[in-house]
């Protein structure tokens, strides 16, 4: 997956709490297992109407937001089911960092392993945030995954916490597959001493 070092983007601000998952990708969607082409059905419910056509009220349907790929939102984000296809829809989008008070656990965690970047700050900090979002073409910030700090429009940063490994995984565009890869090395051996020290197991001879 692309590495995430810094980024400066177009922030949309989504001032909602509990998006569940449904909202973001819902369930009628989910029958692929390909990571692409599930963008356009990003919170599909709230983007368009009953006949297809886009709500031009909802934020991103309007521009400049329409290439967003920072997003703030309430608490409790990603809330529901554990549908990793939520991360996959908000990333074909465009979306690469998702900053809220808190996420739900298991979306928090699939986000790592799909290249995004959520961040927690204080809902203080995440409305001053949507504010600032709300500028128009001005709605940049600033995400700096190296000094773990968002830079608002005004200069002012604010910084946040993350786990190393997960930083590290992300600074270096290393999903679960990728890691394990990095010790590919010291698989093989590993591998070539157990066939060596039991021969007699079926399977391990080279």
């Amino acid at each position: 997956m692309p590495p995430f070092t810094s980024l400066t983007a177009i922030a949309a601000p989504l001032p909602l709490a509990n998006v569940d998952t449904d909202k973001i990708i819902p369930a009628r969607f989910l029958k692929t297992i390909a990571r692409t082409g599930l963008g356009v059905h990003l919170f599909d419910a709230l983007r368009y109407d009953e006949h297809g056509a886009e709500r031009p009220d909802f934020v991103l349907n309007r521009e400049p937001y329409r290439a967003a790929q920072i997003l703030i939102a309430h608490e409790n984000f990603g809330c529901g089911s554990s549908r990793e296809h939520a991360p996959w829809a908000l990333l074909d989008f465009g979306i690469r960092c998702i900053i809220a008070p808190d996420f739900a656990d298991i979306f928090h965690n699939n986000c790592f392993k799909n290249g995004i970047l959520p961040v927690r700050l204080s809902r203080a900090i995440c409305d001053a945030l949507i504010a600032d979002a709300s500028l128009g073409p001005n709605a940049r910030l600033t995400v700096d995954l190296e000094s773990q700090i968002v830079a608002r429009p005004n200069g002012e940063t604010v910084a946040f916490d993350i786990d190393p490994s997960r930083k590290r995984a992300l600074l270096l565009g290393l999903d679960e597959i990728g890691e394990t890869l990095q010790r590919a090395s010291a698989i093989a051996a590993f591998e070539g001493r157990h066939r060596a020290a039991s021969p007699w197991i079926p399977g391990l001879a080279s």
